[in-house]
């Protein structure tokens, strides 16, 4: 149960700063050159999701939302505790979930002001929100790699 609740608080501090971030950027609204031809802070409201898609789809996002957290609740909590890697990305997903809801409820849209780009390729502005569910997706994959890599060695072991 430590370990959950470690991971829950790992989720709550996301929120806490995703949700910091942007009132800062709101109040602030920066546009400035960070590093000379590789990263920006922007102020960019985003009324879809990733890349822009689902433009002004409210409430299917913020269904798709609940639904994802009712599930990352439900696999927190009824995941083996030694299962660390699974649990730490689904408190970064669960984090980075939450923070973007809260937005989408309070103004229906979403605060991105983290911009990488080289030259005139440009990569789609994001938060903290979006950065956490990135590195949990990330490390979702890893395990389920790593997982899937060690029954196949335990299964040719036992041939």
């Amino acid at each position: 149960m430590k370990k959950r609740v470690c991971m829950l608080s790992l989720s709550g501090f996301i929120v806490i700063l995703d949700q910091l971030t942007k009132y800062l950027v709101n109040v602030f609204q920066p546009n400035m050159v960070v590093i000379p031809g590789f990263f920006n802070l922007t102020y960019i409201k985003n009324a879809g999701a990733a890349f822009g898609i689902f433009q002004g789809k409210q409430p299917f996002l913020v269904g798709v939302s609940l639904l994802a957290m009712g599930l990352l609740l439900f696999l927190l909590f009824h995941e083996r505790q030694e299962k660390t890697g699974l649990l730490l990305a689904l408190a970064l997903i669960l984090g980075g979930t939450c923070g973007n809801l809260i937005d989408r409820i309070r103004s229906g849209m979403v605060i991105d002001f983290l911009l990488f780009y080289i030259k005139q390729y440009q990569w789609p502005a994001f938060n903290v929100a979006d950065s956490s569910i990135s590195i949990g997706v990330g490390i979702l994959i890893l395990v389920t790699l790593l997982e899937g890599r060690k029954e196949k060695e335990s299964q040719e072991r036992c041939e």
